[in-house]
């Protein structure tokens, strides 16, 4: 297993937005084998639905 020693200020992400991130964090979670995961079904099709329809005043919000 690959060890990342990255510190949260080398994070582009994390310099430029300071006050969105936590002070107590320790730093960035251990890389995992596996991060996220969707188990397909074999021959499943995507939903295919129209989508939701909004009034033009509301539109406007």
């Amino acid at each position: 297993m690959k060890v990342n020693n990255s510190k949260l200020e080398d994070i582009p992400v994390v310099s430029e937005f300071p006050g969105v991130f936590s002070e107590d964090l320790l730093g960035l979670p251990p890389s995992r084998e596996i991060e996220f995961r969707i188990d397909l079904i074999y021959g499943a099709m995507p939903v295919a639905k129209s989508p939701y329809r909004l009034a033009p005043t509301k539109m406007q919000e």
